[in-house]
């Protein structure tokens, strides 16, 4: 297998594979068997699936374990109708007061995400695509903002992952391009209306039905994603749009 992995390349495996809804809601990761497909230690991979659940990735049940998160479209309402009240006042409060340097941070973001959608790189589209709305919270200088929006968007990402249609990541690109531009123009009500407009559109894209991987091969989809990165030569290592996104959130 080559040289042992260390949790930040395990978490970036584990995180991608869920946010390509490469894992089925619902399955548990036994930490035993997914240490034994890394060749690690289970408390190295103890450490990382407690990360995801932090990041709402997986859901950390006491006495049982690390399971996929299983979310459903009756959640998906009320937490797009949570983020419609802040994420509006939000755009509102940005378009009267951005800089010019946090106004290019917001495009190149942007471009980060239209280089994903053209390589159909749909991880790392959803992990922007949360990423921009968090990047607009950090923007407004307030904690309590801050922190809201990583719960929100923490929920909101595996409904992403899992019911709407990969070929629709480009839609986001644009809509968030939108949202650029009428904070651009000082404008707080095109502002408010595009971010409005945005996360209704992404609601109405979500889908109940999605064939489901089966249980079984969990280990095996594990495996799979090791050997492609083998391949390509990218065993696990932060992808630099990443790098590139916790910058900006600095």
């Amino acid at each position: 297998m080559g040289p042992e992995l260390d949790e930040a390349q395990i978490h970036e495996i584990l995180s991608h594979l869920l946010l390509g809804g490469q894992l089925p809601p619902g399955v548990k990761l036994v930490e035993q068997k997914v240490a034994k497909v890394f060749g690690v230690s289970r408390e190295r991979v103890r450490k990382v699936l407690h990360r995801l659940g932090h990041e709402r990735l997986l859901e950390l049940i006491p006495n049982r374990g690390a399971f996929v998160v299983e979310p459903t479209l009756e959640e998906a309402r009320r937490i797009y109708d949570a983020r419609r009240i802040v994420e509006g006042g939000i755009a509102l409060k940005l378009a009267e007061s951005l800089s010019k340097p946090q106004i290019e941070a917001l495009r190149a973001h942007v471009r980060q995400e239209q280089q994903a959608a053209a390589r159909n790189d749909r991880p790392a589209s959803v992990r922007l695509s949360g990423a921009f709305h968090l990047l607009l919270a950090s923007m407004t200088g307030s904690d309590f903002v801050e922190q809201e929006m990583h719960e929100l968007v923490g929920r909101t990402a595996m409904l992403v992952a899992f019911y709407e249609p990969g070929s629709m990541s480009g839609c986001a690109c644009d809509e968030h391009a939108s949202i650029v531009a009428a904070v651009e123009r000082r404008d707080p009500g095109a502002a408010a209306r595009s971010m409005l407009a945005h996360l209704s559109l992404i609601e109405t894209r979500l889908r109940p039905a999605r064939t489901k991987i089966d249980a079984g091969d969990v280990e095996n989809v594990l495996r799979e994603e090791l050997k492609r990165r083998a391949r390509s030569g990218g065993r696990g290592s932060q992808p630099a749009w990443q790098r590139q996104s916790a910058a900006y959130l600095k």
